[in-house]
């Protein structure tokens, strides 16, 4: 692929189209790495990424919200109070852990009455994190154990706060 604009326009439509079906967006930031270096690789990652995010929100929220809200709109209504209640917060926590599925993320959110802004810019921050590993991989610098461990270390204790701050704030609504 080259690297000149019309490769890089390739890569970003081609990334955020995999990306919404499904290729996981480690894959596409290690590709950006690898094809683009890791600066423009990681810059171009992060734009598929959010491209296929906001497609796999947006297509939810406009052709499958109300079909699955009238099929399973009672256990939709828990999920739903739960990540409006704290939307920027859930949705970040959810996009750190290192575990989870990004498609089904983002269509449930879609299906959500979750505020766009809210959870597209911090899917956005959340990507940061495993998007620039990924992308140091694949362009090439190598990542001593030391450094991944406390890389590993340091998402996990991000991941936990937040987890345990997003806990804090849904008691209440449980409690209804």
């Amino acid at each position: 692929m080259g690297h000149g604009i019309e490769g890089e326009v390739i890569f970003v439509l081609g990334g955020a189209l995999l990306t919404a079906a499904g290729l996981p967006r480690q894959a596409v930031a290690f590709a950006g790495g690898y094809a683009f270096g890791l600066k423009m690789g990681l810059a171009l990652a992060m734009l598929a990424q959010i491209l296929g995010c906001v497609a796999d929100f947006y297509w939810a929220r406009a052709i499958a919200r109300e079909w699955v809200r009238a099929r399973v709109g009672k256990r939709l209504a828990k999920l739903d109070d739960r990540l409006s209640a704290q939307p920027f917060t859930a949705s970040l926590t959810l996009r750190l852990l290192p575990i989870g599925n990004n498609v089904l993320l983002s269509l449930l959110a879609g299906l959500s009455s979750v505020s766009a802004p809210a959870f597209l810019i911090a899917s956005a921050i959340g990507y940061v994190p495993q998007t620039m590993i990924f992308a140091l991989l694949g362009s090439g610098v190598q990542v001593s154990h030391t450094t991944q461990i406390v890389l590993a270390v340091a998402l996990f204790v991000l991941s936990a706060g937040f987890g345990l701050l997003l806990m804090r704030r849904w008691k209440p609504v449980q409690a209804a």
